[in-house]
């Protein structure tokens, strides 16, 4: 997946918003003001591509210990956060949009039900 790809299919969930809030080069994807997925893009433009995911802990655990490409968030909470590495054919399109999904859900769950049910 490229960062185009990656890009539209982030910002075609629901109530998604993309900032800036870092820096000029640190892309982050939102839902109701709550990150869910983080990109560098002077890393995309170097090769170096990866994504930051928010992930189930316990999943975020099994993924880390099955995927060479799945590490501990980078500069983010080691507990909830993946970083993945998208320069092996490791992680196919389908499965990268399966965590970007799963990512994106745990966010919602913890939104309140009265926005959960707006997005619904």
């Amino acid at each position: 997946m490229n960062i185009e790809e990656l890009y539209n299919y982030c910002l075609s969930k629901k109530g998604v918003t993309e900032d800036f809030p870092f820096d000029k080069q640190t892309l982050v994807f939102k839902v109701c003001e709550k990150m869910f997925a983080l990109c560098g893009l002077e890393k995309w433009e170097g090769g170096d591509k990866s994504i930051n995911l928010k992930c189930d802990p316990e999943w975020a655990l099994e993924l880390r210990a099955s995927y060479e490409s799945i590490k501990p968030g980078y500069h983010m909470s080691k507990k909830h956060w993946n970083t993945v590495s998208l320069n092996s054919s490791e992680i196919s399109s389908s499965f990268l949009k399966e965590l970007i999904d799963h990512s994106y859900d745990m966010v919602v769950k913890n939104l309140p039900k009265k926005v959960r049910n707006e997005l619904s």
